[in-house]
């Protein structure tokens, strides 16, 4: 399950100011080799995660922590009549134009980076198969290449269709991809995925059924859709997808999430890759039973890395069919909840390390990996690195898939529900440390007064507690619990709405995080069923989730002690902790509860949610919200996580943030619930009233 191999002995801190100088001394040559990977270079922006490495790194100097306070808004743009709702899209800068989507019918955006005024817009014909997507608006960006001197837009879209764009016009490319028989369709520049897709898959090809490109496939068989680019390494575009939440099924059937590649040029099938093994293939032999005939999901619905030196794609897998359950498809199941290094030109699995085996939790690898090139003992090592929901960032080597430090199997609690056979072992990094609470120890339990901790563990009294990885419980248990309780929860550590982000110069990751558990109750999943109205595949699970078990702290307070949100950076040249900090203030429902009036309070607990990040040269930039909950945009000194300022931004960021430079002025885009803001220096031209330098 675990690969093993010869990894660097473990390195003891050193001083800071030794720290330092080595940095000072391996700063200039780093720059000088462009150690920031492609797609950043003169200030652009080409991938949703900055450059191919998707460390969310602007290599840019103008704002610093002396005029960071000076950043005023720019423009604004609204998606409102796009009908976008989460605004979950990072834009891409190239060549002077910001690319994008937006709103539930996941319309292509090219917008002017100095006014924020649309340039083109698409909107893909209605099908059925958009109209029952449930990631409509939950679109994270586009793709870009370079062919033959053009400039390319690709986006998939809810439907899960691939458009291939002409980047200044926004027309569709000429003789690219296959007519789609749907009316309103272009006759070219489009693929339709879900026809690759199906093809060869054994329950499609026993059903003997006329593909229907408008309707899709039944919902008995299956349900796919799309909720991030593709990516484009050495002129192939990459797909992944994303299938319907996990706690949201109750059959036990659906549609494998396979990888699929086109030709950037053409538009061309080149490859899918298996995620569920098929017989013959590498990792069949994890699924211990006739699930992977019939069963699904192992979908990559986080956005992709990729090394296009080593011509290597990274995928990270969400867990098979479905949530909290598995007792229908034993074994670890690979490639669920995954990272997988795929040949970007024949689709090969070169190596892959699995997070969870046979996943119950939820664990879903919800953001992309980094990549950075890092020293290492001296020796400049290719790492990639991701954290997860579990609290743990797993480093590995991209090229090899090995460890850089050990990663360890430790038994892990057994199941209690019938039916269900957990894995007696989980990947534990020994290195870095965790960056979030593990489990629910006692000694972390709320302390603020001992009559609140008295009441949270006399609430924790009616369920199973403890360890990390503690599995689910069903109702009616041998037990007599509530349910059980898992810390992280799916809910916790690193999410879809925090992306951890880098500075590949220094080597070091910033990791944000939640602190949350789940309490998810486990009921008969004929019960469940009967309360869908459009449930996905054809057979009841012995057990699904029925929702949560009300689990909460006392009188509405958390359960466990603060930080309830943080920021954490890790030096990845040695695995150390450089500093953690709360991400935002004590919240006023915390600061001004009844039960704490009088009570010392920490001085800043954090604002108990994840929080959008970018680097730069000078900061790590994030949007973390007062007391009152008012959002701010938050300047941070890189190497000791101290705030260097903080400016007043419209609402709550969504998910990302990015930073880019266009005629010499250095802009942070932040995702603003329906729409963009802009933030720039005096100085920087403001649409209706000029200026510049």
């Amino acid at each position: 399950m675990m690969k093993s191999g010869a990894a660097p002995k473990l390195r003891p801190a050193i001083g800071w100011g030794l720290a330092l100088a080595l940095a000072a001394m391996v700063t200039a040559p780093a720059i000088a080799l462009a150690q920031t990977g492609p797609g950043t270079e003169n200030g652009e922006w080409r991938y949703i995660g900055g450059s191919a490495w998707h460390t969310r790194y602007a290599d840019l100097d103008e704002i610093t922590a002396e005029n960071f306070e000076e950043l005023q808004p720019i423009w604004e743009w609204s998606g409102a009549s796009f009908g976008a709702v989460s605004s979950r899209s990072t834009p891409i800068y190239v060549n002077g134009s910001l690319y994008t989507v937006m709103g539930p019918r996941r319309h292509v955006i090219s917008l002017d980076p100095v006014t924020g005024e649309t340039l083109w817009s698409y909107r893909e014909p209605n099908t059925h198969r958009f109209e029952y997507s449930m990631r409509q608006d939950y679109g994270k960006g586009v793709a870009y290449a370079e062919i033959d001197g053009r400039e390319v837009i690709y986006a998939v879209t809810p439907g899960f269709f691939l458009h291939a764009f002409d980047a200044r016009s926004g027309q569709h490319l000429e003789d690219w991809g296959e007519p789609v028989q749907v009316e309103g369709f272009p006759g070219s520049g489009v693929v339709d995925l879900l026809a690759d897709l199906v093809d060869g898959w054994g329950v499609w090809e026993e059903a003997s059924m006329e593909f229907d490109a408008y309707e899709g496939i039944p919902l008995e068989m299956g349900y796919i859709t799309n909720s991030s680019p593709p990516i484009v390494v050495n002129d192939v575009v990459v797909v992944g997808n994303s299938a319907e939440q996990g706690y949201q099924q109750s059959r036990i059937e659906n549609i494998p999430g396979d990888i699929l590649a086109y030709d950037a040029r053409t538009g061309e099938h080149l490859w899918k890759f298996h995620v569920i093994p098929r017989p013959g293939e590498f990792g069949h032999d994890t699924w211990e039973n006739d699930a992977w005939q019939w069963t699904g999901d192992v979908s990559s619905w986080a956005p992709m890395a990729a090394d296009p030196e080593l011509g290597l794609v990274y995928i990270v897998t969400n867990p098979p069919t479905i949530d909290y359950f598995a007792g229908f498809s034993p074994g670890a199941n690979l490639f669920g909840t995954s990272i997988i290094a795929l040949d970007v030109e024949t689709g090969e699995r070169r190596w892959h390390f699995q997070f969870v085996h046979h996943d119950v939790w939820n664990y879903d690898t919800s953001t992309a990996p980094i990549l950075m090139d890092v020293t290492i003992d001296g020796e400049q090592v290719p790492i990639v690195a991701q954290a997860t929901k579990q609290g743990f960032v797993y480093v590995l080597n991209r090229e090899t898939g090995e460890p850089i430090w050990p990663i360890e199997e430790r038994p892990v609690p057994e199941s209690q529900i019938p039916e269900e056979q957990l894995s007696p072992t989980q990947p534990f990094p020994t290195r870095p440390a965790p960056f979030e609470m593990q489990g629910l120890p006692e000694d972390m339990v709320i302390d603020y007064t001992p009559e609140l901790r008295q009441e949270a563990l006399a609430i924790l009294e009616d369920y199973e507690w403890g360890p990390i990885f503690n599995p689910p419980l069903h109702r009616d248990n041998d037990n007599g619990k509530r349910s059980a309780v898992w810390c992280p929860g799916d809910g916790g550590g690193t999410n879809i709405n925090g992306p951890a982000a880098a500075d590949p110069v220094g080597g070091i990751m910033y990791v944000t995080s939640q602190r949350a558990c789940s309490a998810q109750l486990v009921i008969p999943g004929t019960e469940r069923d009967a309360a869908l109205e459009a449930p996905t595949g054809a057979t009841p699970a012995a057990w699904v989730s029925g929702g949560s078990a009300g689990f909460s702290g006392p009188q509405e307070l958390p359960i466990f002690k603060p930080p309830y949100s943080t920021i954490t950076a890790i030096d990845m040249k040695t695995g150390e902790h450089l500093w953690q900090i709360p991400s935002g203030d004590t919240p006023d429902r915390i600061r001004d509860h009844p039960a704490l009036q009088g009570v010392e309070l920490p001085e800043s607990t954090g604002a108990g949610r994840n929080v959008a990040m970018t680097a730069t040269e000078t900061l790590l930039l994030y949007q973390g919200e007062g007391s009152d909950g008012t959002p701010f945009l938050i300047g941070i000194d890189k190497m000791t996580g101290q705030e260097v300022g903080r400016v007043e931004v419209p609402t709550r960021t969504s998910y990302g943030m990015m930073s880019f430079e266009h005629d010499g002025h250095q802009y942070v885009m932040l995702l603003t619930t329906a729409g963009l803001t802009t933030f720039g220096l005096p100085g920087t031209p403001i649409p209706g009233e000029g200026g510049g330098h």
